[in-house]
């Protein structure tokens, strides 16, 4: 049974999605404030998490600092705020995906489905081990090393490199890429891929702004170069 942690702290919304979460099968752990997220994903290790950013005590950011410095399983966000400079935000601090209220049932569970989808094939590979001369992609384990030390990928950053490196010196296009990691329906959300791209590049590149390995085509899309 897939364990969600809910994070919120409007009881209506908490009780909403515990319903309709609980109904379809999930396991539901709940949270009002950021240092009660904390302490349930700590004891109860989720398989996805549920963040609301403006909660009482701790911004619901830092909060997701908190859970990305140890915690691998994908996080969307929910939020009033709808400025593209704030989805940016998110996205950068470690969000698998962001959701603005007020939202429709059918498409945030449609969006949670996907990032569980994303996790279970993150972590069903068996590829071989691609080196490149700044660091090594182990397919079949999820794992990337740098300098002797694994690096630690959010699920989406994983997936977004796993598409790269199966197509390795080939182009991905821009719509293919995010079809591939985040669904049909995020086709021109354009933007997710400089926040990831640039993400991946700041872990894995030796000179993140001048890539050898994971390549932009200008207007085109990415390549990845072992």
């Amino acid at each position: 049974m897939t364990r969600v942690l809910v994070i919120d702290d409007e009881p209506q919304i908490l009780r909403a999605l515990r319903i309709n979460l609980s109904v379809r099968g999930y396991e539901v752990i709940t949270a009002s404030t950021g240092a009660g997220a904390l302490r349930a994903a700590a004891e109860h290790k989720p398989d996805v998490v549920i963040l609301d950013l403006g909660l009482p005590d701790i911004s619901g950011i830092e909060v997701l600092g908190g859970l990305r410095g140890w915690l691998s399983a994908p996080v969307i966000v929910l939020s009033a705020r709808t400025d593209s400079s704030d989805k940016v935000e998110a996205l950068d601090a470690g969000a698998d995906d962001y959701v603005t209220k007020p939202f429709g049932m059918d498409e945030f569970l449609a969006r949670l489905r996907a990032a569980v989808r994303r996790n279970a094939a993150a972590s069903e590979t068996d590829e071989p081990v691609i080196e490149t001369d700044a660091f090594t992609v182990d397919l079949a384990a999820k794992k990337v090393t740098k300098d002797g030390a694994e690096v630690h990928l959010t699920p989406t950053e994983w997936g977004m490199l796993e598409v790269l490196v199966r197509n390795r010196g080939k182009l991905v296009g821009r719509e293919e890429l995010l079809k591939e990691v985040w669904g049909p329906a995020y086709a021109t959300e354009t933007h997710y891929l400089r926040v990831y791209l640039a993400q991946l590049r700041r872990k894995l590149e030796d000179d993140p702004s001048h890539p050898k390995h994971l390549l932009t085509e200008s207007g085109m899309g990415y390549r990845f170069e072992a």
